[in-house]
């Protein structure tokens, strides 16, 4: 077995959304030989990320809009030489009881969650598809499965993308493209810290998963470069959910 078994030295990688797990995904791969790029709609986070990787191309980019998020996908697929993984790791949330959401709410998190992904994805794809190769990963919740209350708008987008992805799976696979969704459980990151700050909720949640804790962002990087690499082509459809058994109950 050789040091790079995964086959991941070289492998040209988009990550879009880089504030939270989708940073760690970029520490994880450029760590394992992996040649990224990254797409941000806020300037401070591309700047955070340019401080510990000062040589990764970025760019500034509000992923809800197709046509911005096309231009921006093949400049920097353009940068990488070609592409052979997309992350797409951009969400929000927004706590409320169904009956107290909005119509703004309700659209402002479809929008940012669903949209963007489906707007990335499409740039993406219509590359990897016509390279005949590729992975496409995007980033689900627990939540796209299980009904959590006060989630309605945030789970409806997560349950959507799982699907979306099938599709897109089902249409990509001919074409050497896997699509796979990783759904992680609680774990701690700029959209769920201040949350799990309240008090009561970090113990409160702990308690609902059978491994005894919450995640961490090492339990994700790990899943991202097995779907990453060129050993998981027969991977493709699945919903992997990083949650420590949290939906088994």
């Amino acid at each position: 077995m050789t040091a790079d078994w995964w086959g991941l030295t070289g492998r040209r990688v988009l990550v879009a959304g880089v504030g939270g797990l989708g940073r760690s995904v970029i520490d994880a791969l450029a760590e394992l030989g992996c040649v990224c790029a990254a797409l941000d709609r806020s300037a401070d986070t591309l700047n955070e990320l340019a401080t510990a990787h000062p040589d990764l191309p970025t760019r500034q980019v509000d992923l809800t809009d197709r046509e911005a998020t096309r231009a921006a996908v093949n400049e920097m697929v353009a940068r990488l030489g070609g592409l052979d993984v997309a992350v797409h790791a951009v969400g929000v949330n927004d706590r409320q009881p169904i009956l107290s959401v909005t119509a703004d709410a309700w659209r402002h998190l479809l929008t940012v969650n669903l949209d963007s992904a489906f707007h990335f994805a499409q740039a993406a794809g219509a590359i990897m598809t016509a390279g005949r190769q590729g992975r496409l990963i995007l980033f689900s919740s627990v939540a796209g499965t299980l009904a959590h209350r006060d989630h309605g708008a945030y789970a409806a987008s997560k349950g959507a993308l799982n699907q979306l992805a099938r599709v897109m799976a089902h249409e990509w696979a001919s074409a050497g493209v896997t699509v796979n969704t990783i759904a992680p459980g609680y774990t701690p990151t700029g959209l769920t810290i201040g949350h799990l700050a309240k008090p009561g909720v970090e113990n409160a949640l702990t308690g609902l998963v059978p491994a005894g804790r919450l995640g961490l962002v090492e339990d994700v990087q790990g899943v991202v470069a097995l779907l990453a690499s060129p050993r998981s082509a027969y991977i493709t459809g699945q919903v992997i959910h990083v949650d420590g058994g949290r939906t088994l109950v």
